[in-house]
């Protein structure tokens, strides 16, 4: 039997390939007429040939974003997302460079290293700080890439709980793409907390640079300031968002150009004055005294490297602006990769030259703000006016990161709302015809952390919990898409963009050790023996997470939720037109 297809090598398909996909393409389309609806339902738990439709929906899927993806500029990719089931609602603005100057304001160092220092020098130092920062980097490149290879079959702002959902066998999909969706949007929610709240305290800190006398900073920073700050940060953050949307690829770009000119002039002036001098090279890069957390040296280590943890949590979160960027099942990969390896030398330029001139790491670990940056700032620059000036581009870039990642934030909310997985989704999955945004759900979600905030009030120590459940849920969130492609033999992703073969397995491999590790250490307090008031409540917040997503689906999610739509004519539509175009191009 002739194939009913010609050859085309040129866009990834070769003549018995795409005999075998349009003999399953036919017979799947023969089979669904009429049966759409039972189909989406997908009730039938272990039915053989359920499970063989879904492979094949599958299938389609991903060689629709393949072919769809690279060429197709901004129609292409509306005509994927409406083959997968959506109907296009924001404006695709972004470029490639325009969405990796995004991820990197997500990230926004060296701004989330500045706020979170503490935990490196409470873990063992120098050493601890540098090497830290430079394995949780190369890991995070392994997630990265993993994620990476996924976006490019299915670039939807529903990020990894869509692929997990896309990718999991029709018998488990349903629970496992909920817990990850809520596990998605509780760690954007808790991420942009954590990133404005950080702000307010090192803000506080930035102000204390200046003294009423020795060692005694001019705010007193009590719990309602700190709190009013923060509902301040959180207002300006969601404003900008919301009002502002069509600016924010040019305020990303902006950013780019301010931190690096904020960079420079931190490491010249540090450096350059070094007021109490500097440490030799063996210290900055040999230095581990883990004594000040009373954990042993190992662990200690590893206590600290949520430091380098919550600045690169963010990765996964760029995925969420897929509809809005021109070409995402190539540009959103590119890009979050990209910014890994950029974010891993900017990081390395920033704390370097603060180790060089570190003061005494129980000093810094004695603070009563837990902000040591300021202070060894000031330390190396000897003037109260001269440390503000340098800390205000990482208090600027503080107010960059919580725009980004309030925005972000919205769009994954959203998107998980789109598919009826939230109660009162009719409300959230509206997107604002005059703004281009989806306001509801960004409102809903600043209400939310505004709640959470007021836990400041009875534990001093809330921002440890913020950050750790921050990256505990989106660690749990990335980790879901990738378990499923290793456990179903990575046979989709094969057919994406963004392949890597055989370093695909090994990327997958190190980022399913590292939320094996990731999970149950950031809910370590950083050092002990522990008082309440200090506690690590990252745990309590997780655990009561988890049970109330799963206990919510069994009540009410089992009954409503059905998962994202798949559109099965649809796909076949686009990936025919798809191959249509690709055969008279090579003609």
């Amino acid at each position: 039997m002739a194939s009913p297809l010609p050859s085309n090598p040129a866009n990834g398909i070769t003549q018995s390939e795409a005999f075998f996909i349009e003999d399953d393409l036919h017979h799947l389309h023969h089979e669904s007429v009429g049966n759409e609806k039972k189909l989406h339902r997908r009730s039938v738990g272990n039915d053989t040939n359920l499970y063989r439709r879904s492979i094949d929906k599958e299938r389609e899927l991903s060689l629709s974003a393949k072919q769809l993806g690279e060429n197709g500029g901004h129609n292409s990719a509306d005509d994927l997302l409406e083959a997968m089931g959506y109907t296009a609602e924001l404006v695709r603005s972004r470029s490639t460079l325009q969405v990796a100057f995004m991820s990197f304001v997500l990230a926004s160092i060296p701004y989330g290293l500045a706020t979170t220092l503490y935990y490196p020098i409470a873990g063992g130092g120098p050493a601890n700080i540098i090497w830290g920062w430079l394995t949780v980097s190369l890991i995070i490149l392994c997630v990265a890439a993993s994620l990476g290879e996924i976006t490019s079959v299915f670039p939807t702002s529903g990020g990894v709980y869509y692929q997990t959902f896309m990718l999991a066998g029709p018998w488990y999909r349903l629970i496992v793409s909920w817990i990850c969706g809520w596990a998605f949007v509780v760690g954007n929610i808790a991420i942009t907390l954590a990133v404005n709240f950080g702000t307010t305290l090192f803000f506080a800190a930035c102000i204390n640079v200046f003294e009423s006398e020795p060692e005694v900073g001019i705010f007193a920073a009590e719990p309602y300031q700190i709190y009013l700050i923060f509902f301040a940060i959180t207002l300006l953050c969601n404003a900008v968002a919301a009002l502002g949307n069509k600016w924010l690829p040019y305020l990303d770009t902006f950013a780019i150009f301010w931190t690096f000119a904020g960079l420079i002039c931190i490491v010249v002036c540090v450096l350059a004055i070094a007021k109490n001098g500097r440490h030799d090279a063996a210290y900055v890069f040999g230095e581990f005294d883990p004594s000040n957390s009373g954990w042993p040296a190992g662990w200690s280590f590893c206590v600290g490297l949520l430091h380098a943890a919550y600045a690169t949590s963010s990765t996964g979160m760029i995925i969420s602006m897929c509809e809005e960027v021109q070409q995402p099942a190539t540009q959103v990969p590119k890009a979050m990769v990209g910014t890994i390896v950029l974010n891993t030398i900017a990081g390395l330029v920033f704390l370097i030259p603060l180790v060089f001139v570190l003061p005494n790491q129980t000093d810094l670990f004695n603070l009563v703000s837990a902000q040591p940056t300021p202070v060894i700032i000031k330390s190396a620059i000897g003037s109260s006016g001269g440390t503000i000036a340098l800390l205000i581009p990482l208090l600027v870039l503080g107010l960059f990161c919580g725009i980004g990642c309030t925005t972000a934030t919205s769009r994954c909310t959203w998107a998980f709302a789109r598919d009826g997985a939230i109660p009162g989704s009719k409300w959230w999955k509206q997107v604002n015809p005059k703004l281009d945004v989806p306001f509801n759900a960004m409102m809903m979600t600043m209400i939310v952390e505004l709640a959470l905030g007021l836990i400041y009030f009875g534990s001093s120590a809330a921002f440890n919990a913020f950050s750790g459940v921050g990256v505990i849920c989106l660690t749990m969130s990335y980790a879901c898409p990738i378990l499923v492609n290793v456990i179903t033999g990575r046979r989709q992703v094969a057919e994406g963009n963004f392949y890597l073969g055989k370093l695909g397995w090994f990327c997958n491999i190190v980022s399913l050790c590292w939320s094996a590790l990731a999970l149950p250490l950031f809910c370590m307090p950083t050092y002990v023996p522990i008082v309440p008031e200090y506690m690590n409540y990252a745990s309590v917040v997780f655990f009561a997470f988890f049970v109330v997503a799963t206990g919510w689906y069994f009540v009410w999610g089992k009954k409503n939720y059905r998962g994202p739509p798949t559109h099965t004519d649809a796909v076949l539509e686009a990936r025919r037109a798809s191959l249509a175009v690709g055969h008279q191009q090579k003609l």
